[in-house]
C-alpha cells in the first residue's frame, strides 16, 4: 500500500516534521488541530487542517473519537501519531483501524505490551531483562507497602506514558500521599490514564535508549543516545553516541534491546530505555516507548536515516533495508530542547505571543521548531518551542558548534531556558562527558547560588 493522504494527530514542532517528510514522500498532509492551534505554522505548512475541539488536551488532542472523525470526514489512509497525547493508546490505534485508517506505528497487541508501562515490565522480565523492583498501586497505603518491601526511596510513574509527565519521586513516607495525588492527576491530565506504579529510586546513574526499527520480522538497532541531562525528570538535552560508555557495555545494551524487539516481534519505531550504573557495568530497563521519541533527530544526523519516513515505509507494509542490521553511526550529534519556561521562576511555564524568533543556520545545524514571530504560546500544553540539533565529527566539535548555535538564537515575547543551555554547555562536568541523570539539578542549584 501506498499513502496518499496522512493525518498528522499531534502539533507543535512534531507536527511540523512529520510534515516535512510527506512533502518529500508526495504524501498529502492532513494536520488534526485545536482551536488553539488553527493558527499555528503546522497549520499553514498542511495541506489541510481541521479542527478537533476547543484548546484544553482532554477536549482534543486526546480526545480519540474527535480525531477518528476528522480522520475520516478527510477521507485519509493512516494516522500519525508523533509523540505524547494519545501515540501510545492501543484503544486508540484499535479506533484508527475499526475506522479503516492505517495506524502508523506498532500493532495494537505490541501497545498492549509496552505502551502500558507495568506490562512492559512484565515483557522485559520475561525476556531476561534486569529490572528494578516495584509494581503497580492504587492507593498511598499499597504504595507505602511495597515501599517498604523495595526500599526507599521510590519513584512513582504513569503506566500510560511518558516524558517526565506523572513521575514523582519520594523520600520518606510523609511525602507520599501528596506526590501519588499529583502524579495521578498528572498521569489522567496528560495521556487520559490515571494509573500509575513505583520502583525503587535510583539518585544517580545515566539514562542511556536504544532506538529500534523492526517490520515484524527484521529489527535493527541504530545506535544509543544519552538522555540523562534531565530535570525533573524532563530531558533537557540528549546527544549520539552516549560518551564515555564502556564499549563491552555498549554492545550489551544494544543486545538486550534487540532481544527485546525480537520477543515483540516489533513493528515500527521505538525506543528501549535503560538506567545505568556505568561504574559497576549494571544496566536495568526502564521502559519501551512505542512511538517516535523527541530526541530523534540526533540519530537522524549520525545515522543519515529519516526514520519518520521509515515509520511511513514500514506501516505501508515493506520491509527494513538489509543494510539497517548494520548502521554506521558518523561523528557526533547533540540536541538542546529550547522551552517557554522562566528560570527565574523555578522554570514556572511561559505563555504568551513570540514577537521575535532567530534561529541559526549552517553546516551540521538543524533546527525543529514550530515558532515564529507572531506566534502563540498557548498555555495548555507542552512548552517546547525547538530543538536546537547540532552534528560534528567529533564531540567537542560539537559542543562547541551547540555553543555557537545557542549564542546565535534569539526568541523575545516569552521567556526561556536559553540561558541555561548555554550555561550547561559550558559546564566542565558536562564537556568530559557522562555526567548523572542528578548532574543538571546539582549545576542548577549551582547557578542560582
Amino acid at each position: 500500500m501506498t499513502l496518499r493522504r496522512l493525518l498528522i494527530a499531534n502539533r507543535g514542532e512534531i507536527a511540523v516534521r512529520i510534515i516535512r517528510t510527506c512533502e518529500r514522500l508526495g504524501i498529502e498532509s492532513v494536520l488534526a488541530a485545536s482551536e488553539a492551534d488553527l493558527d499555528s505554522l503546522p497549520a499553514r505548512l498542511a495541506d489541510r487542517t481541521v479542527c478537533i475541539g476547543p484548546p484544553p488536551a482532554g477536549a482534543s488532542y486526546l480526545d480519540a473519537q474527535a480525531i477518528i472523525a476528522a480522520g475520516k470526514a478527510a477521507r485519509v489512509d493512516a494516522l500519525h501519531p508523533g509523540y505524547g497525547f494519545l501515540s501510545e493508546n492501543a484503544r486508540f490505534a484499535r479506533l484508527c483501524r475499526a475506522a479503516g485508517i492505517l495506524y502508523v506505528g506498532p500493532t495494537d497487541a505490541q501497545l498492549d505490551a509496552v505502551g502500558d508501562k507495568l506490562r512492559a515490565r512484565e515483557q522485559a522480565a520475561r525476556c531476561g531483562l534486569p529490572i528494578l523492583p516495584g509494581g503497580a498501586v492504587a492507593s498511598a497505603q499499597e504504595a507505602a507497602a511495597i515501599a517498604e518491601r523495595i526500599g526507599w526511596p521510590i519513584l512513582i510513574k504513569a503506566v500510560g506514558g511518558g516524558g517526565g509527565r506523572g513521575m514523582k519521586p519520594v523520600r520518606e513516607p510523609a511525602e507520599l500521599p501528596r506526590a501519588l495525588e499529583l502524579a495521578i492527576a498528572e498521569a489522567r491530565g496528560a495521556f487520559a490514564d490515571p494509573r500509575v506504579y513505583v520502583e525503587r529510586f535510583i539518585a544517580s546513574a545515566r539514562h542511556i535508549e536504544v532506538q529500534l526499527l523492526g517490520d515484524g520480522v527484521r529489527i535493527a538497532a541504530l545506535g544509543e543516545r544519552d538522555c540523562s541531562v534531565q530535570r525533573r525528570y524532563q530531558k533537557l538535552l540528549e546527544e549520539a553516541p552516549a560518551p564515555r560508555l564502556p564499549e563491552q557495555l555498549r554492545a550489551r545494551l544494544k543486545a538486550s534491546a534487540l532481544t527485546f524487539g525480537r520477543h515483540l516481534g516489533y513493528c515500527g519505531a521505538g525506543t528501549v530505555e535503560f538506567l545505568v550504573d556505568a561504574a559497576r557495568g549494571e544496566f536495568y530497563f526502564l521502559e519501551m516507548n512505542a512511538r517516535i521519541q523527541v530526541e530523534h533527530p540526533v540519530t537522524e544526523a549520525v545515522t543519515g536515516l529519516d526514520i519518520v519516513a521509515w515509520q511511513i515505509a514500514i506501516a505501508e507494509g515493506r520491509a527494513l533495508a538489509a543494510s539497517l542490521a548494520e548502521v554506521p553511526v558518523a561523528g557526533h550529534a547533540l540536541e538542546c530542547r529550547i522551552n517557554a519556561e522562566d528560570p527565574a521562576r523555578d522554570f514556572r511555564p511561559s505563555p504568551g505571543t513570540i514577537t521575535r524568533a532567530v534561529f541559526p543556520a549552517g553546516p551540521g545545524i538543524r533546527i525543529d521548531t514550530h515558532i515564529e514571530a507572531g506566534a502563540s504560546v498557548p498555555p495548555y500544553y507542552d512548552s517546547l518551542l525547538a530543538k536546537i540539533i547540532v552534528h560534528a565529527p567529533e564531540r567537542l566539535q560539537c559542543l562547541e558548534r551547540m555553543r555557537t548555535a545557542l549564542a546565535a538564537t534569539r526568541i523575545e515575547g516569552v521567556a526561556t531556558n536559553l540561558a541555561v543551555h548555554a550555561a550547561l554547555i559550558d559546564a566542565p562536568e558536562l564537556a568530559e562527558g557522562g555526567v548523572d541523570t542528578a548532574f543538571c539539578a546539582r549545576f542548577i542549584h549551582a547557578m542560582r547560588r
